[in-house]
């Protein structure tokens, strides 16, 4: 699939959204894929498995043949052993639905010194999830799956449903493109809200740093799963958000609070810092190592293009063996 891209001073518009693609991640997905770890339900025959039994090419089961049964799917060498009639089911593939899901509350806007930077710019958290999803929207639309955006912070932002027509990936970068971080965010309620709303089966992917209370967001991720949904949660956090290096006397500003900023001692809390920290990234791992749920950590200071990378290989390797 092909994107055109506009030359110096043609349109903001087209340029707005063909950022979120820049050559170096296209370059990559190139050789890449996302298959589906679990079955999914689709509309179109693809590459996923298939929670219903068709007549496609891999062997699933046997069952005992009904009036109706088409005689050439009957198993002839279970009858000559049996002396019944067994009709061959096999696994039908299909086409995968994924929702992405895109943290746009006032945190996400963190930046940090030691953030990746790309076309000469360092990325706030914000920057690396929108580069992500763009990158994963084209690659799931390019091999005719699904895909559909949210966007929130205290409530669903916007939401639009997962589709597989090419024209849905510059739906999808546009949205992308126009959103800015909020202030606060209600990541778990948003969470429950959107298990509910999404039709059936498919892929959910998370694009946050989840600072919300832990036991809440492992309620919502449980939701997801209750809904046969299959979990990729990206948890994205800044070099200094997991190794507080500050020592001196800091002004800390909340980014999801107006007007509130304070002057800490960093040697005084580091420790009881780190120590929350570790807790906090420990719950939800562990969370998701129990839904059987993929849990990648995404440090902002890693380029984008490696990340991706990494993930996608790291995920195919362990599907195949």
């Amino acid at each position: 699939m092909a994107l055109k891209r506009s030359s110096p001073g043609s349109g903001n518009g087209e340029a707005d959204y063909l950022r979120l693609l820049p050559p170096e991640l296209t370059s990559t997905l190139a050789r890449l894929e996302f298959l589906a770890r679990t079955k999914k339900e689709g509309s179109i025959s693809g590459r996923h498995a298939s929670p219903h039994k068709g007549f496609s090419v891999e062997f699933a089961e046997h069952r005992e043949y009904a009036a109706g049964d088409d005689l050439r799917d009957l198993d002839w060498r279970v009858f000559g052993r049996s002396d019944r009639y067994y009709i061959k089911q096999y696994i039908e593939e299909t086409n995968l639905r994924a929702t992405l899901i895109v943290d746009a509350s006032g945190s996400m806007r963190y930046t940090g010194d030691c953030a990746t930077r790309l076309e000469g710019k360092a990325l706030s958290k914000f920057e690396y999830a929108r580069y992500m999803a763009a990158a994963l929207t084209y690659l799931l639309i390019r091999q005719q799956d699904a895909a559909g955006l949210v966007t929130f912070d205290t409530a669903v932002r916007h939401y639009r449903p997962p589709a597989s027509k090419p024209s849905q990936v510059r739906v999808i970068l546009e949205e992308l493109a126009r959103t800015e971080p909020g202030q606060d965010t209600a990541a778990a309620s948003v969470f429950h809200e959107i298990a509910e709303r999404i039709p059936r089966r498919g892929l959910v992917l998370i694009f946050s740093d989840l600072f919300d209370d832990p036991a809440r967001i492992t309620e919502a991720l449980h939701h997801f799963q209750f809904r046969y949904h299959e979990i990729v949660l990206f948890h994205l956090m800044a070099e200094e958000e997991i190794t507080f290096p500050f020592n001196k006397f800091t002004d800390f500003r909340s980014l999801e609070i107006a007007d509130q900023q304070l002057r800490v001692d960093p040697t005084a809390l580091r420790s009881q810092y780190l120590e929350r920290v570790r807790t906090f990234i420990d719950t939800i791992e562990k969370a998701c190592g129990q839904m059987k749920a993929d849990y990648v950590a995404v440090n902002t200071k890693n380029p984008l293009s490696q990340t991706l990378a990494n993930y996608l290989s790291g995920r195919r390797e362990s599907l195949t063996r």
